[in-house]
């Protein structure tokens, strides 16, 4: 008696499933839905363009056209400003089409998602680290590809919007008299920041440091490190 209950409760739910309410969507040939989005995409409705890139993935996810259709939604949402839209869909191209050779372009507009969100100076600049992770692995991954020069421009970039960051924490540091962590950002500078144009004044600055608290001889040191690599920089002369 409770199997037959069972099979008879079983049996209602099968048919409510089935029931009026229940909408199917029809799957569409993978020409006419890139064809639209495509077209979207030229209207310059891009939201509705990455939409319709992604249900012909969806539908479509073994054929050839697939993985260009993953990176034109991703394009899309970059194109509408929906950067975690466009981070979504790169994700999703990275890890079902590892060796396409789309993956230089769409580490690419990786990097550009997070590098159009770097916040002023004053803010703490995580999307400009995560946009210096993707360009940097770009760059050591694929050196020979189209993108890899603009890439490095944005890492240089990247590298002088870090070190401000650093620099303004480290001259609030000063202002404060907090000469440790004043000192600990100024390495950091002269250390990991070496290309960007704030090395010369982080090593002034450490003359300073150096000198507030009492040693002169690590002052004089940073004094002549400026002398040798920045011989006509403007920080140099200020040099006693």
């Amino acid at each position: 008696m409770k199997k037959q209950f069972l099979l008879v409760v079983l049996a209602a739910i099968l048919a409510g499933c089935t029931g009026s309410d229940t909408k199917v969507v029809a799957e569409q040939p993978l020409s006419e839905l890139y064809a639209k989005a495509y077209a979207e995409f030229e209207d310059d409705d891009y939201e509705q363009a990455a939409v319709d890139f992604l249900t012909a993935e969806n539908q479509h996810p073994s054929s050839p056209w697939a993985p260009d259709a993953l990176v034109m939604a991703a394009y899309s949402h970059y194109m509408d400003d929906d950067f975690a839209g466009a981070l979504l869909a790169t994700d999703r191209f990275m890890r079902f089409h590892p060796g396409h050779r789309d993956v230089p372009y769409v580490m690419y507009l990786r990097g550009m998602c997070y590098y159009r969100q770097v916040s002023d100076v004053r803010r703490e600049p995580g999307m400009s680290a995560y946009a210096l992770q993707q360009f940097q692995t770009l760059v050591n991954r694929f050196p020979r590809s189209p993108y890899a020069k603009n890439a490095e421009n944005k890492i240089i970039i990247l590298k002088n919007y870090i070190a401000g960051k650093v620099m303004y924490a480290a001259r609030n540091d000063m202002r404060r008299e907090n000469w440790p962590s004043a000192i600990n950002r100024l390495q950091s500078v002269v250390k990991d920041a070496q290309e960007s144009v704030m090395t010369a004044e982080a090593m002034y600055r450490l003359t300073e440091c150096y000198t507030a608290i009492g040693l002169p001889s690590q002052a004089a040191g940073y004094a002549e490190m400026l002398r040798l690599n920045f011989p006509d920089n403007e920080w140099t002369k200020k040099l006693k």
